[in-house]
């Protein structure tokens, strides 16, 4: 069986290996990759190639010691805006963040990752020219990304159905096709007139994944797990998805079927791959 954990980050200098192992022993099978922020590596090199690679020397790493599926997702994180503003000012941030996008779209074409993210907005209170900007960010990656098929990972303030409709409205402008847009750190937003289209990616809380089962299985489900040693778990840990399914399989909540609908058949479709 097939159980997918669709946004997890990693640390060489945290738990790492074994944060992997926790999420097979689990029962795990495949997980996303997902870079994480790394603005200040940014700041020093002026541009996303050393924090990309060490994204891929950890997958690297990985698939030489443990017997896993991995895949990776690599993007220009949007509050790296913020910081690279104040550093080198407005539009150099813009161009470095730019060609961070150009980057990652590389290592798609090489195959080397399966997604552009993350990319979108900051989640957080932030001024007009901060919206506008990151705005223009997004729109610049969800174009690249239309360009050679793959999806991007959106990373947003909350996510609200109004929201949603903006995103795949943007997505529309620049031929990227709704179910190639990822919210990630998603609520149960299932039906049409709450996600108008783009796939969710449910953070795996008990309560979010049974609504969400309930609704249908057009998702994914994800941890956020961060791998920082200053808050071991968060945002989840790397057993909750395994954990989570396998949990509402054995209580009869859900069937063998749905499983495969969400940890097997809409990965595959959306990012292309096969997980056999």
């Amino acid at each position: 069986m097939i159980l997918f954990d669709n946004h997890l980050h990693l640390r060489e200098n945290g738990r790492f290996l074994e944060a992997v192992k926790d999420f097979k022993n689990a029962g795990g099978t495949h997980f996303i990759l997902c870079q994480l922020p790394m603005v200040n590596k940014v700041i020093i090199d002026g541009n996303y190639k050393k924090c990309y690679n060490v994204t891929l020397r950890m997958a690297d790493k990985i698939k030489s010691e443990i017997d896993i599926g991995i895949f990776i997702t690599l993007g220009p994180y949007p509050v790296d805006y913020i910081k690279l503003k104040d550093k080198f000012g407005r539009l150099k941030a813009i161009e470095i963040m730019e060609k961070g996008v150009d980057l990652a779209i590389k290592f798609c074409e090489e195959k080397k990752s399966v997604a552009i993210g993350e990319i979108g907005r900051p989640h957080f209170n932030v001024d007009e020219q901060t919206i506008t900007d990151s705005n223009h960010l997004l729109l610049y990656a969800m174009e690249r990304a239309a360009e050679i098929e793959v999806p991007i990972v959106l990373h947003t303030e909350s996510t609200t159905h109004e929201n949603c409709k903006e995103f795949v409205k943007m997505g529309e402008k620049v031929g990227l096709p709704p179910y190639k847009i990822i919210k990630h750190f998603s609520p149960p937003f299932i039906y049409k007139n709450e996600n108008y289209g783009l796939m969710p990616s449910i953070l795996a809380s008990r309560k979010n994944i049974e609504i969400a089962f309930k609704k249908g299985n057009r998702f994914l489900m994800e941890t956020d797990y961060i791998d920082d040693p200053f808050r071991p778990g968060a945002v989840l840990g790397p057993k909750t998805v395994p954990k989570r399914t396998l949990y509402l399989l054995e209580n009869g909540i859900i069937t063998e079927e749905q499983i495969y609908k969400v940890h097997q058949e809409n990965p595959e479709k959306i990012y292309d791959i096969s997980l056999e």
